[in-house]
């Protein structure tokens, strides 16, 4: 299937390791010139050349705070200058921490709400009135299961990830007409440094090891396991492709079948 996203320019955010990376080299593999950035150079440079390496594409990468909007503006200006255009922004930060109500202080509440949330505001300004000049644009959020079934230990995310459910459905809503959607995608329970950290607090709280709360988390999963990472790309790769161009304003897992829910 072509999916008619060779060329185009591609931006993922939070794409040094895990979801946000898998994402990165499925658009290389699909021909976009891609632009990543995370916080830590080193990891960075390293994901880049690996992808590079893995699909013959030149990486752009740039370290930066995704909580700060100067350093998401240059960033995003500078990819611009560049190739001449965005085209796909993937949104992605990692999670806040895995804590109970009584356990997070107010700057625990504070810091979640400029990583979980606001990241993604800093973000839409940027992209979105260039994709409205190109009248075409793809603007993905990376979200969890939780914007649809909480999960347990992860209050802060549970809280802050249905809002930038709320965002995107609005955003889609504002800017459908220009040839822009705007959608959500939701991990499940997926191999990532984020899930480990889930894993570890559940084991402690449980007090079992972390090969069996693997067993027992895999349990909860209709399919029987934990996701990939390149399962949940291969889904942003085509909402952002031409394909999916009448699919706006949706929230869409990737859990295995976790979420019982019906909608």
């Amino acid at each position: 299937m072509d999916l008619g996203l060779k060329g185009r320019v591609a931006i993922v955010a939070a794409a040094s390791k895990g979801l946000g990376r898998a994402v990165a080299e499925e658009f290389a593999k699909e021909g976009c010139e891609v632009a990543i950035c995370a916080r830590t150079a080193a990891d960075l440079e390293l994901a880049a050349g690996e992808i590079g390496k893995a699909t013959g594409r030149t990486i752009f990468w740039r370290a930066l705070d995704v909580t700060k909007p100067d350093a998401v503006h240059t960033f995003v200006e500078e990819v611009d200058k560049k190739y001449g255009r965005v085209d796909i922004c993937v949104t992605n930060a990692g999670g806040p921490p895995a804590k109970t109500f009584l356990e997070i202080s107010l700057e625990d509440w504070r810091a979640a709400v400029e990583l979980t949330l606001l990241s993604n505001v800093y973000f839409a300004r940027e992209v979105l009135p260039r994709m409205q000049r190109n009248r075409w644009g793809r603007l993905i959020t990376l979200t969890s299961v939780s914007v649809k079934q909480p999960i347990d230990g992860l209050l802060l995310s549970n809280s802050l990830r249905a809002g930038v459910t709320g965002l995107a459905k609005t955003l889609a809503n504002e800017f459908g007409a220009d040839g822009i959607t705007v959608n959500n995608v939701g991990p499940g329970f997926t191999l990532t440094d984020r899930l480990e950290e889930l894993v570890d607090k559940r084991a402690k709280d449980a007090g079992v090891g972390r090969e069996q709360m693997i067993k027992n988390m895999s349990a909860q999963v209709p399919a029987g396991r934990l996701g990939r990472p390149d399962e949940l790309a291969a889904l942003v790769t085509f909402l952002a492709s031409e394909r999916a161009s009448y699919i706006n304003g949706t929230t869409i897992q990737v859990d295995g079948g976790l979420v019982k829910g019906l909608l």
